[in-house]
């Protein structure tokens, strides 16, 4: 007979290191703005009001927050775009809406709330924000992961052996401060005149599909850009349809960060219908179709953008996955990414997927973690979630691509250079006998360096 023991009370209980409180979304009330007093609900929902109304420069954030800013912010916002920005201004109204959602009306308090708040932290930088000693990596760069260098025509990145990325437009609804594709998307800043698409989109577009038709080894197309909800409708339908006309294209997903930063978009009668067709179109012919959105912080998910997730999946999108990245001051710690990703799985439906280390381009060290910064992040997010909302968090190395952060063959932590191998060639290297044997290296922000290894990058020369 066995026996049964009594449960052993513990002489000491202890926390677990993160504890899980489900908590509701909820829409910040954006009438505390005093620009936007007397917006209704009907206007806030209208995605043609949304992007009337976005934040372009600092008069504009002034004559919407009233006096709710002191003076300093503004000195330090007009200070990085004149010396430091590689992104312009434009905010829509719903993400500046999540901004310091409860901070009050005193302007002190509210000021200290938006110096500290994450998502005004990477979409509207102010110079203080920036490493004042290594504002960049010295191996840093414009194109930090080389996709133009690997466009098999204007805009499509043949990178991966079955995958693509085809930039169809070089604009988005919203303009993030640490975009990875910062040389082509966008307007030039003070420091950064931006590199322009040539070919009319028809001509690209045309161009994109003949090389899909010629090269059916690719069964995975990201449409992309900028923000595929910058395309008109009637045009990106079509792309995806002809697409869906390659026997050999199996996968597509689109790449929308307005998902969750214009929602609004996503709702509207027209899109919903024809993202249906394009849905129904996919199932048909046994492609899947999923959005991939880019959200940061759990602020970011509101009602708006649960909605317009349920909505894509209402109308037949397969899955609606999230790719955001890791940075500094945003949600670089276990808790802020296991909040998020409660926020995503659990109240929208968007499934956590990736989050990537913040890319080496210019002005960014800030923003940068460590890669063994990363891998305790990934230890500590396991086990929270279900297996298959649990993200992996990436590290995407130049003339690489995405490896999970543990994959890496070398270390070298004082001086913060890691090193990767992978398994196959880019487009690029196909003659390359050495490609498959070579270690690319990987840099870790230098701020991050015990100082022995700050000593020693003080010491070389800077580009």
């Amino acid at each position: 007979m066995t026996a049964i023991q009594e449960p052993v009370t513990p002489a000491a209980a202890f926390d677990q290191p993160y504890e899980y409180a489900r908590a509701e979304l909820v829409e910040p009330d954006w009438r505390r703005f005093p620009g936007w007093h007397d917006v209704t609900d009907a206007e806030w929902r209208d995605a043609q009001w949304q992007r009337v109304h976005c934040v372009r420069n600092v008069k504009q954030l002034r004559a919407l927050m009233g006096d709710l800013l002191e003076e300093r912010f503004y000195d330090d916002l007009l200070a990085d775009q004149r010396e430091l920005a590689t992104m312009s201004m434009l905010l829509p109204p719903q993400m500046i809406n999540t901004m310091a959602p409860t901070a009050g009306t005193d302007p002190a308090k509210v000021t200290e709330a938006f110096y500290a708040d994450p998502i005004r932290r990477y979409m509207l930088p102010v110079k203080s924000d920036r490493d004042g000693t290594w504002p960049s990596h010295p191996h840093s760069e414009r194109d930090s992961l080389h996709e133009a260098e690997m466009w098999v025509v204007e805009g499509l990145t043949h990178r991966y052996p079955t995958k693509v990325l085809a930039e169809m437009i070089s604009t988005c609804p919203q303009y993030c401060g640490h975009c990875t594709r910062m040389d082509l998307v966008g307007n030039s800043t003070e420091t950064v005149e931006k590199h322009k698409l040539s070919l009319k989109p028809v001509d690209r577009q045309d161009a994109m599909i003949a090389y899909l038709k010629k090269t059916p080894g690719v069964r995975d197309v990201v449409v992309s850009g900028g923000d595929v909800a910058n395309v008109p409708w009637p045009q990106l339908e079509s792309f995806l349809m002809r697409l869906m006309d390659i026997d050999t294209v199996r996968d597509i997903r689109l790449a929308t960060k307005a998902l969750a930063a214009l929602p609004q978009h996503w709702l509207q009668p027209k899109v919903v219908e024809g993202l249906e067709r394009v849905a129904v179109t996919a199932q048909r012919r046994g492609v899947n179709l999923a959005i991939h959105t880019h959200v940061n912080h759990a602020q970011s998910v509101t009602p708006l953008v649960a909605e317009a997730a349920q909505t894509a999946l209402n109308v037949g999108v397969r899955d609606v996955r999230n790719q955001g990245v890791l940075m500094r001051g945003v949600n670089a710690t276990p808790a802020a990414l296991l909040d998020l990703c409660f926020a995503l799985q659990g109240e929208a439906n968007i499934l956590p997927y990736y989050f990537y280390m913040c890319d080496m381009i210019p002005n960014a060290e800030h923003w940068r973690v460590s890669v063994h910064e990363a891998q305790e992040l990934q230890h500590a997010i396991m086990g929270y979630l279900p297996g298959y909302a649990t993200p992996r968090i990436v590290c995407d190395v130049p003339y690489v691509g995405k490896r999970w952060v543990h994959q890496l063959a070398d270390y070298d932590r004082e001086l913060g250079i890691s090193y990767w191998t992978k398994n196959y060639r880019t487009g690029i290297e196909l003659e390359d006998p050495e490609a498959l044997q070579r270690r690319y290296p990987y840099y870790d922000p230098i701020s991050t360096l015990p100082e022995a290894g700050q000593t020693w990058w003080a010491g070389q020369p800077r580009p």
